[in-house]
């Protein structure tokens, strides 16, 4: 699939820029030194987020592109999103799913740093093949030289969009209430750019949409879904609570598409980089419907053990953490019978180590 027209104009890249901007903001205005130190006491959630941001989704990613014959642009665009760390969305949608919160921040906060390191190498050892496959394309139209993934430029523009996360820490610190108001900003900013540019898309290629390949489709949608289910039965088979579960699936499915954003136009060039645009285009449009459908489910499947968490963390509250909330034989659900409190205090651990 060629782009006979450029898909993005100055304009749209400013409006890019500036959403890049906004949500990295918010993301970082949402989160504390305490979120950091949190990583250190939640190994177990952060290590298995870990296996699932780095380990499962880019083997997804490039299995996707090679199932389906993607084109290599395509293919490189699908395999970076699969790199990607989570994002500030995933926070909002663990909350509405009544997971925690807590876990999906630190998760966020992990995956970013380490996505410094993790995303070249990935990259590398993933995307090679279809590198060579554009420079074989280059050499035949006449073109000298060689096609390769711009690994310092990636690390620059990750380097960059950690900036203004930075700033919005400082605001986080010294002004909690503008804080807030970044935080909530960044998710609304996120979807109306989204929306916008899939209109102009619209107004201005109409025809782009039929000319992309059912293929690019599935991939563009496929790549979270799998994403969602591996996160779940992941972490449930290594015995997390429920709402460790629900968070963590929702983390591993939903990529930092405006980091992508950031990562190709800094990066790539055209013909590559309009191609690799509009994959994440789509990748972001489909991944906020289906986080929407799999939020209502968690939220719905969840709503019993949330409450019984939320009873215990009350229960700490009014009698402190030494008290262990007790429930009749048979009251609790079998997937939770075995961590009534789902809390963290020491005698809730040690009790259910007992059972």
């Amino acid at each position: 699939m060629e782009f006979d027209t450029q898909l993005l104009y100055p304009s749209d890249q400013a409006l890019l820029a500036l959403m890049i901007f906004i949500i990295m903001l918010g993301m970082g205005a949402s989160l504390t030194v305490g979120d950091f130190r949190a990583v250190g006491r939640r190994p177990r959630g952060v290590l298995i987020g870990f296996m699932s941001q780095f380990g499962l989704m880019p083997l997804v990613a490039f299995t996707l592109a090679i199932v389906l014959n993607f084109h290599p642009a395509f293919a490189i665009a699908l395999i970076l999103i699969g790199c990607l760390p989570g994002g500030t969305t995933s926070n909002m949608f663990a909350y509405f799913a009544r997971g925690s919160v807590a876990l999906s921040i630190s998760m966020t906060t992990a995956s970013t740093i380490m996505a410094l390191l993790m995303m070249p190498i990935l990259l590398e050892l993933y995307a090679s093949g279809f590198t060579q496959q554009i420079s074989e394309a280059m050499r035949a139209e006449g073109v000298e030289g060689e096609f390769v993934i711009p690994t310092i430029n990636i690390i620059s523009s990750l380097l960059l969009v950690l900036i203004p996360v930075a700033i919005g820490m400082f605001i986080r610190r010294n002004w909690p209430d503008w804080a807030k108001t970044a935080e909530d900003t960044a998710g609304f900013m996120a979807i109306i750019v989204i929306l916008y540019l899939i209109g102009t898309a619209f107004v201005r290629h109409g025809g782009l949409f039929l000319q992309t390949p059912i293929t690019v489709y599935i991939g563009a949608i496929c790549v979270g879904l799998i994403g969602f289910l591996f996160g779940y039965w992941f972490s449930r088979l290594w015995g997390v609570p429920p709402i460790f579960q629900r968070a963590i699936s929702l983390e591993t499915g939903i990529q930092n598409g405006p980091l992508a954003f950031a990562v190709i136009l800094l990066s790539f060039t055209d013909p590559i980089q309009s191609q690799m645009i509009w994959l994440a285009i789509l990748y972001s449009t489909f991944i906020v419907i289906t986080s929407s459908f799999i939020t209502l489910y968690f939220r719905k499947k969840g709503r019993f053990d949330y409450e019984v968490h939320r009873n215990t963390v009350i229960h700490n509250r009014l009698f402190g953490d030494n008290y262990v909330t007790h429930y009749p034989a048979g009251f609790l659900p079998k997937r939770i019978a075995h961590d009534p409190s789902q809390g963290s205090s020491p005698s809730q651990i040690r009790e259910v180590e007992k059972v």
